[in-house]
């Protein structure tokens, strides 16, 4: 598998789905509110891998942006199917839990892009 394959993007995808995921998914429904219950390790992980996707230069900026961000969302929509299945209250609003996943998303894996876009101006690989 060389750097151009797109398993890449995934494996990134579902490393930082499992890093933002993990920690969030053990908590208990009253120390589940949002914002506060995914700041920590879970968002490094999430801006880490996305530095770390565009530094080698596996794609284009817009796409690794979007697609590392969207593991936030994605954990928090794993954590209330979860909920639902165990009959938990839900730790609040799903609408507003995924908005602000969202935007914790964005915000982490723009960081990580920005900062992995430093290195690759140093390196020879773009992506095409």
């Amino acid at each position: 598998m060389t750097r151009d394959s797109k398993a890449w993007r995934w494996i990134g995808f579902l490393i930082a789905l499992v890093g933002v995921g993990f920690p969030y998914w053990q908590l208990p429904p009253e120390l589940a509110g949002l914002p506060r219950a995914l700041y920590g390790p879970g968002l490094v992980a999430v801006g880490v891998i996305a530095m770390l996707l565009r530094a080698f230069g596996t794609g284009r900026f817009l796409t690794l942006w979007l697609l590392i961000a969207l593991a936030v969302p994605a954990a928090v929509l794993v954590r209330i199917a979860m909920d639902t299945l165990r009959h938990a209250p839900p730790a609040g609003a799903p609408v507003a839990d995924m908005v602000v996943a969202a935007a914790l998303g964005l915000g982490a894996s723009l960081v990580g892009m920005l900062v992995g876009s430093l290195f690759l101006l140093r390196s020879s690989r773009r992506p095409k």
